[in-house]
């Protein structure tokens, strides 16, 4: 017979209390299957497309010395920096547009620490073993195996999270030449650090922190409400169908759904929720369920009450299964918390669970709380619309604009050195540098122009056909001349530069002076 597992309640009352250790059980089920999908597509995106050339061109490269973006064939300057921001503003708008449509879907399913964290876990528990196996090792002395077993899962851990550093640089560094260098030590001291710094983090946050980083680490748990009703799509516990629960053997009670008993009251159900918090059983306490923000807390004064027998049970048989497989540890039958992060495990133990027994499934379901509760749930509301409008114009606006964007960018930045310059015949002269770049990957020819020159202003010399290179930048001299007493004071005028093929124009306004 192995050595007990100490038992020990988290929430204690005592102003601090120790993080317990949570081990998820390992689940399969449909919702879980949709999760591993999604972890293979993410991880894959992730660590293929900074392998992707086009043209001899990595597909995705932050080249941050030349100032030059690649995405896909697409070059991008700090001069387009209006997309970028118009990205992050979609980002945000999107965070908002599914939260208040379907719940926390990003948590659960695409954001980077649950996606790393589940492939962490898949590497313990090939390891370690299965939840049982993992608790009994971390409770046993240190041995030969123990040692072994952790260090194997660390090994593991360390190699893909240097992997993970590695390719998070390779985005701003050409990989393969970053691979190329590997082998002769050769990075530079910025390429050293951040694949060594985002290798611990990812080690750190994936490995140890977990949960902790859902908890305590990230705001959107904290600002998640302001975003929530009760026609947002949440994990939900049927209290009126589950309560008051109790163990019992299969096919010993009929479900309340096919019995006369028939669903509980909000209070009533509520009040038994309440009443399970407080009075924790054995395995309750064995699976360190617990909760936070719940309606436990909505309910302080509970009457006792004498525990259910026969048939007055509800549908749920107080396995706990639920809790054993929550990534985070929370008991979702204490209802809607803050730490649940939508991954859906625990629905599909609790269907796997009442499909054994002859149940109907749904007794933890991807609901709203108005469908919970037997009202009508109204998924596309006023906020959906809003943000999916904003959404949508402002995707349209990014095609557009990068559809129509100038292969060309110019500045025009006058002489600093003096306003203006008096010529032997009287006339006035001022210097200009054009600063001209190519954002094309061809080589381009340009001419220069002067438009719309009021009071006799002209080009003092013709710059003639002035050849930039693909993704170059390439400065100017141009001086632009004002007959004796043409002009006083300023003056505004416009240069257009203008590609060898006719097929690009850009105007940029400036300013001509003359004495005052």
């Amino acid at each position: 017979m192995g050595k007990p597992l100490p038992l020990k309640r988290v929430d204690d009352g005592t102003m601090y209390v120790s993080e317990a250790k949570v081990y998820p059980r390992e689940v399969s089920g449909r919702l879980q299957r949709l999760r591993h999908f999604a972890v293979f597509v993410l991880l894959g995106l992730y660590y293929g497309i900074a392998w992707i050339s086009i043209d001899g061109q990595q597909a995705v490269l932050w080249d941050l010395p030349a100032r030059k973006f690649h995405v896909f064939g697409l070059v991008f300057w700090p001069q387009d920096f209006i997309f970028l921001a118009l990205l992050l503003v979609m980002a945000g708008l999107s965070l908002f547009f599914f939260t208040a449509m379907a719940g926390r879907l990003w948590c659960g399913y695409a954001c980077p620490q649950t996606v790393w964290t589940e492939v962490f876990l898949w590497m313990e528990r090939w390891t370690e073993g299965d939840r049982a196996k993992r608790m009994k090792l971390d409770a046993a002395p240190w041995s030969r195996e123990k040692l072994v077993r952790k260090g194997s899962k660390h090994l593991l851990w360390a190699v893909f999270a240097l992997w993970t550093g590695f390719t998070f640089v390779g985005y701003f560094t050409p990989i393969r030449e970053l691979g190329a260098r590997l082998v002769p030590f050769d990075w530079g001291g910025y390429e050293t650090f951040w694949v060594l710094f985002y290798a611990l983090a990812t080690w750190g946050n994936a490995g140890f922190l977990r949960e902790q980083v859902c908890k305590y680490m990230c705001p959107y748990a904290r600002f998640q409400s302001a975003m929530f009703d009760r026609n947002t799509l949440i994990i939900a516990y049927d209290e009126r169908r589950g309560e008051p629960r109790g163990p019992r053997k299969k096919g010993s009670l009929a479900s309340v759904l096919e019995r006369a008993r028939g669903l509980l009251s909000k209070a009533d159900a509520d009040g038994w929720v309440a009443w399970f918090a407080r009075h924790q059983s054995a395995a309750s306490l064995a699976s360190g369920a617990r909760g936070t923000t719940s309606i436990v807390d909505a309910a302080i004064h509970v009457e006792d009450r004498e525990k259910p027998t026969g048939d007055a049970l509800g549908d749920c048989i107080d396995c706990t299964m639920c809790v054993q497989v929550c990534p985070t540890g929370i008991d979702i039958r204490n209802g809607l918390q803050y730490e649940c992060i939508a991954c859906g495990a625990c629905i599909d133990a609790c269907d796997d669970v009442m499909g054994k027994l002859g149940y109907p499934k749904g007794l933890v379901r991807y609901s709203s709380q108005n469908a919970v509760d037997g009202k009508p749930t109204k998924v596309l509301r006023g906020r959906v619309w809003v943000y999916g409008g904003l959404l949508a114009a402002i995707a349209i606006g990014i095609a557009v604009g990068i559809a129509t964007r100038s292969p060309l960018i110019v500045d025009v930045l006058r002489d600093r050195n003096a306003l203006y310059r008096t010529n032997m015949d009287g006339s006035i002269e001022n210097g200009y540098t054009l600063r001209l770049i190519n954002k094309s990957e061809a080589a381009q020819a340009f001419t220069v122009h002067l438009v719309d020159a009021p009071r006799g202003i002209a080009l003092a010399a013709d710059p003639g056909r002035v050849e930039v290179g693909a993704g170059e930048v390439r400065s100017v001299g141009v001086a632009l001349k004002a007959p004796a007493g043409a002009v006083r004071g300023r003056v505004d005028v416009a240069i257009e530069v203008r590609s060898a093929d006719g097929d690009t124009a850009v105007r940029e306004e400036t300013r001509f002076f003359g004495p005052f």
